[in-house]
């Protein structure tokens, strides 16, 4: 992990960079093939970000030299999103978030992986969470099959 690693609540200021962290890295897993292509134009996540996502779930930011390279965001029992920028990738901090959101929901919670999406699946499993449920893609937008994991808090 980086020594000079900020982990800190997420500020409406913040909505277009982290913004940008996932898109850089659903752009960088699509390539890769670990993930089905985005069904939204970047301008649409962008919206949804500053409308929808630092008005209405917790969101917690990781930066580096001032600068966001990741970002999490939860909801409820749920983490919905966690997102760390290609050339951040394998430095600890996509853990260090994780090890944050189940500090802040001591009594668990579960997040949806795309079944394709095997080094997700394998970060996820080595943490301790576990699968409780897979889906031809029926619930989400890219109809991609999905994992259902638990942390169980």
């Amino acid at each position: 992990m980086p020594p000079e690693l900020v982990l800190r609540p997420g500020a409406e200021s913040d909505a277009a960079a982290a913004a940008q962290v996932l898109l850089a890295s659903r752009r960088a897993a699509e390539i890769l093939g670990t993930i089905p292509p985005g069904v939204h134009s970047d301008d649409e996540v962008r919206a949804w970000f500053a409308a929808e996502v630092m008005d209405n779930r917790e969101v917690w930011v990781a930066a580096v030299a001032d600068r966001l390279v990741a970002v999490l965001i939860l909801a409820d029992a749920w983490l919905d999103h966690l997102y760390v920028t290609p050339e951040h990738s394998g430095r600890g901090i996509g853990s260090a978030l994780l090890h944050l959101a189940k500090a802040v929901r001591p009594d668990g919670f579960c997040l949806w992986v795309f079944q394709s999406n095997a080094p997700a699946q394998r970060f996820y499993l080595r943490a301790g969470l576990v699968e409780v449920e897979r889906t031809d893609g029926h619930g989400n937008e890219e109809r991609a099959p999905d994992i259902r994991y638990r942390w169980q808090g």
